[in-house]
C-alpha cells in the first residue's frame, strides 16, 4: 500500500481534522484516509459486476440458465494484440 507524506498543513487544518477525527471516533490518519477517498470516488459510477448482477436478478435467471450459457460460451482464449 502507498505511503503519503503531506507538508506544511496550516496549524488551523490539522486542529480542524483533529476535532472532526475525534468526532468520528478515529485517529486524523484515518480520517484523512476517509475525505481523500471520499473526495476522489466518482460519483455515479457503475461497476461492471453490479449491473450484470441486477440485470440477472431483473430477468429472474436461475442457476440452470446460467448453466446453459456456460455450456455455449465460447472459451477459446483470446488472440494477443499485435502492433506491428
Amino acid at each position: 500500500m502507498a505511503m503519503m507524506t503531506v507538508r506544511n498543513i496550516p496549524d488551523e487544518v490539522h486542529r480542524a481534522l483533529r476535532v472532526r477525527a475525534a468526532m468520528h471516533g478515529c485517529s486524523a490518519e484515518a480520517e484523512v484516509r476517509a475525505i481523500l477517498e471520499d473526495s476522489v470516488k466518482a460519483e455515479g459510477r457503475i461497476k461492471l459486476g453490479s449491473m450484470l448482477a441486477e440485470i440477472g436478478r431483473q430477468a429472474k435467471l436461475t442457476d440452470e440458465d446460467f448453466a446453459v450459457i456456460e455450456q455455449v460460451r465460447d472459451k477459446t482464449a483470446a488472440k494477443p494484440v499485435s502492433f506491428e
